[in-house]
Formats: C-alpha cells, sequence, structure tokens
C-alpha cells in the first residue's frame, strides 16, 4: 500500500522529524510506501498532489493543526499523536492498513476562514482533558520561537552591557547609535529582544484561540491576550483570554445566517464581535481577580525559601525528566519562562532560579544516556550507541529529546531514572543558589548563570544517578531488541 503522511509536535523541532522517519522506517520493513510531510517549526515543503492522489490512506502524528487538511480529503484516515508514531510506527501503520481496509473515507474539509470546524488535529471524540491539552500545546508551540528569539537577546545583551543596559532608553539608541559602541549593540539588543518577549502573552492567548475556532479565533485572541497585559493578568490572563475568544469565535461562526450575510462573516461580522465580547470579559469581568490570582502567585513565588524551594525544585526537575518534551515537560518550562517575563529579566530572583532549575533538570535526560552508553556500552544496541554519541552535544544544549530513542525502545527504565536523576538536578540547583536569565542555550549561555559551577555540578551528579540507575535496570530485565541483535 501507499500512506501519505503529516507530522507535527508543539515545538515543531524533534517529535516532528523523529515520527517521520519512524513512520518511514515501519513502512519499509513491513513492505508499504510511507511519504511525509513534516509541519515543523522551519516550515514544510507540501506533498505533491499527484503523490496524494495515489495515497491509498492517510497518517496524520500531530498534536498540532494540520494546515491545508482539506487536500487529503475523501481518504481513509487515521489521526495520532506525534508520540504514538515516534514509539510505535508499526502499530500506527497497523491502524492505518485496518483503516483501508474498511474503505471508510474522510469528509472534504471546509477551507477558509468562515469554516465551521478549525483545521486542526482536535479530536472532538476524545476527553475534554484531552482537548484542551492540545489547544494549550498550540498556543505553547507558537508561543516558544518568541521565547527564544526575545530571551536570548536580552541575555546577549545583559553579557555585553551589563544589567544596567536596561536603563537605555529607545530613544537614545534611535538618535544617537554608534556602530563602534558595545552599549549602543547591547542596548538595541535589549530593546529588540524586549518587544519580542512582550508578545509572549498574546501569542499565547491568540493561538489557543486558533486551535479552537481557526482563523477566526486569532484577532480575539491577540487582543484579549493584549487586555491581560494591561491589566496586570499575565500568562493567567492569557490563558483564559485565549479559551474566551476561541470559544466565543467559534460559537458565532456557527450561526445560521442569511445568505448575503455569509461573505461578511470571517472578515467584519465574527472578529467584531467575538472582539468586542472578549475585551468586555477581560476588562470588566474577569481582568480584576486574574490579576490578583497572578499576583499572589508571583507573592507566593517571591516568599518562598529554605525547604519550600528545594520541594519545588525537586518538583519542577521531575517534571522536566517524565516525558522529554512532552506535555508535563512543556508546562514545566512554560512556568519557567512567564517567571521571567514576569520579572522582566531584570529582577525576581526566585524567577531566575527556577529557570536554572527547570534548564538543569532538562539536560539530564539526554546526558544520562549518553554516559551510560559509553561506559556499558553492552548494554545497549548498535543503534543507542551511536544515539548516545548525539546525545552528548543535544543534552548539553538543553534539549531532551536527545533522549527520546532511548525512553521509545525502552519507556519504564529510562524514564523512571530520568525522573529521578532531574529531580535530583532540580532540587540541587535551588539549594545552590544557581539562577538563570536566559529562557534557552545550555552550556552555551554559561555565562549568564549565576554560580555556574554549582549550576554544573548539580547538572552533573543528576547526570550520573539516572546513568547509573539505567545500568542498574538494564541489568536486571532483559533487552529483547539488544537479545536479537546479538542473535543475529
Amino acid at each position: 500500500m501507499k500512506f501519505v503522511a503529516v507530522t507535527s509536535c508543539p515545538t515543531g523541532i524533534a517529535h516532528t522529524y523523529m515520527a517521520a522517519e519512524a513512520l518511514e522506517q515501519a513502512g519499509k520493513a513491513a513492505g508499504h510506501e510511507v511519504q511525509v510531510e513534516t509541519q515543523g517549526s522551519a516550515g514544510s515543503t507540501p506533498l505533491d498532489p499527484a503523490i496524494i492522489e495515489a495515497a491509498d490512506g492517510v497518517i496524520f502524528a500531530a498534536d498540532l493543526e494540520v494546515r491545508d487538511k482539506e487536500r487529503f480529503a475523501g481518504k481513509p484516515t487515521i489521526d495520532v499523536g506525534v508520540k504514538k508514531a515516534v514509539h510505535d510506527a508499526p502499530g500506527v501503520l497497523n491502524q492505518a492498513i485496518a483503516a483501508v481496509e474498511a474503505g471508510v473515507s474522510t469528509p472534504a474539509a471546509t477551507a477558509g476562514g468562515g469554516s465551521k470546524d478549525p483545521a486542526t488535529t482536535i479530536d472532538r471524540s476524545s476527553s475534554v482533558g484531552t482537548r484542551v491539552r492540545q489547544y494549550l500545546m498550540t498556543g505553547v508551540s507558537y508561543m516558544i520561537p518568541f521565547v527564544a528569539a526575545g530571551g536570548i537577546l536580552i541575555a546577549l545583551s545583559f553579557m555585553i552591557g551589563g544589567y544596567e543596559i536596561v536603563n537605555v532608553k529607545a530613544d537614545e539608541v534611535i538618535n544617537n547609535f554608534d556602530v563602534l559602541s558595545k552599549t549602543s549593540w547591547a542596548a538595541l539588543m535589549n530593546l529588540t529582544g524586549g518587544v519580542a518577549f512582550g508578545f509572549l502573552v498574546a501569542v499565547l492567548s491568540g493561538f489557543i484561540a486558533f486551535a479552537i475556532a481557526d482563523r477566526p479565533g486569532l484577532v480575539p485572541g491577540f487582543v484579549g491576550g493584549s487586555i491581560s497585559v494591561a491589566v496586570g493578568a499575565g500568562f493567567l490572563g492569557g490563558l483564559v483570554s485565549g479559551f474566551v475568544a476561541g470559544f466565543l469565535a467559534l460559537w458565532i461562526s456557527r450561526w445560521k445566517v442569511p445568505k448575503g450575510v455569509r461573505g461578511i462573516m470571517p472578515v467584519v461580522v465574527i472578529p467584531l464581535l467575538s472582539t468586542f465580547v472578549t475585551g468586555l470579559l477581560m476588562f470588566v469581568v474577569l481582568g480584576r481577580p486574574l490579576a490578583a490570582l497572578m499576583d499572589g502567585l508571583s507573592d507566593w513565588l517571591s516568599g518562598l525559601s529554605g525547604s519550600n524551594l528545594i520541594l519545588l525544585g525537586l518538583i519542577l526537575g521531575a517534571m522536566m525528566g517524565i516525558d522529554l518534551g512532552g506535555p508535563v515537560n512543556k508546562v514545566a518550562y512554560t512556568f519557567a519562562v512567564t517567571g521571567l517575563s514576569t520579572a522582566g529579566l531584570t529582577d525576581g530572583a526566585t524567577q531566575f532560579r527556577v529557570m536554572a532549575t527547570v534548564m538543569g533538570a532538562g539536560m539530564v535526560a539526554p546526558l544520562a544516556m549518553a554516559l551510560a552508553t559509553t561506559v556499558r556500552k553492552r548494554l545497549f544496541t548498535r543503534a543507542e550507541r551511536e544515539n548516545g554519541k548525539a546525545a552528548w552535544l543535544l543534552g548539553l544544549s538543553f534539549i531532551s529529546e536527545g533522549a527520546i530513542p532511548f525512553a521509545a525502545a525502552d519507556p519504564l527504565r529510562v524514564l523512571g531514572a530520568s525522573v529521578v536523576g532531574s529531580s535530583v538536578t532540580g532540587g540541587l540547583i535551588m539549594a545552590f543558589d544557581a539562577s538563570q536569565r536566559a529562557p534557552h542555550g545550555g552550556v552555551w549561555v554559561l555565562p549568564l548563570v549565576d554560580n555556574w559551577l554549582l549550576f554544573l555540578l548539580a547538572v552533573a551528579i543528576g547526570t550520573v544517578i539516572s546513568a547509573v540507575l539505567v545500568i542498574i535496570f538494564k541489568g536486571l530485565g532483559s533487552n529483547p531488541a539488544l537479545e536479537a541483535e546479538q542473535a543475529a
């Protein structure tokens, strides 16, 4: 059989391409042809229409919206999460084969901004919790590039010009920029990064609404997120405004209206009404209590000390290690990043410690797998040993997904060890009072880490603990993949 597939994950980086490779390899092993379109953060190359036309079935392995979904109308289709394709590509392929044999085709998708249902991979038959997670992950996925661009520019400006660079105003850069002055360059980075960082809440809100209502949700979602910042509701307000705007836009787009009105619904009626009502709710009804809740969260964080702060580090560390770039990992990371935006990257010591905790703990799993494959090669397959070499660089760069190939093959032992080591690292970083102002970068942003030697010590301790546990766990049980390789 011939299949076409689309893969995408919340960040559009690791899982997207790993799922594509897994599906292609599973198809080759089973004697089927699978051609994949990766809709990642770097964009995508659409499948040739002739290839889609010749396909027997379609596989959507995605946690985000599948762009131009109507291209696949009329084909037997299955829709699974991207992690399912990474962990069990043969099982996904078998589902697709069964769908083709059953001969059930999908109806044509409605294109355009006034579609009744959003062109996303949100499964309407799934549980409420699953759908909420999918909506949230869509918003986070679009927010992360703003985090990387804005946060790292600001952090670099501190590295070049010191923390006092925040006192340089935009007028000074516009009127007195000096190409030969490092202060001018640092101020430019700080101002540009600040603008990018200022979009975080609006982008989060806008694309949560987009996941719910497709394009009709964008305008009220972005406006609601901007209002959240204006009234002091911050990140929490952005979450709420995204859901409010999305469901409002979806509800209005489903109104039965006369034919003469349909043409202006997506460009006038839906954005006008949904934006006004979202503004009304955020300014008058929800803004004040959400701002109070956000202030309470900030005060709680600022008030943490001693054992309570270490406990928070243990919890955040475990979250970073439990699913290696999945939803739980992303919740912890988003919590840290939005703490930076609240602190403005210039104050708020507790928020900086949270960021250091999340980054350090997220480095542990791939580094531990790299170390384990180096010191106990005989416990791992040839492919795992090769993946272990790449995991050194991925771990040092704070890319937790570097451990996914190991977790996919042996989830209980690898993830169990990952959680323990990452949690220990999180607790130690809090205890060592290490802090970090950059939202990403791993060891490449060490100059921006306060108490960086102790930060590295915490990462090293967690790495050794996870590696030792993996080696012990591997030694106690069987390894079917390794045994099959040795038999061959």
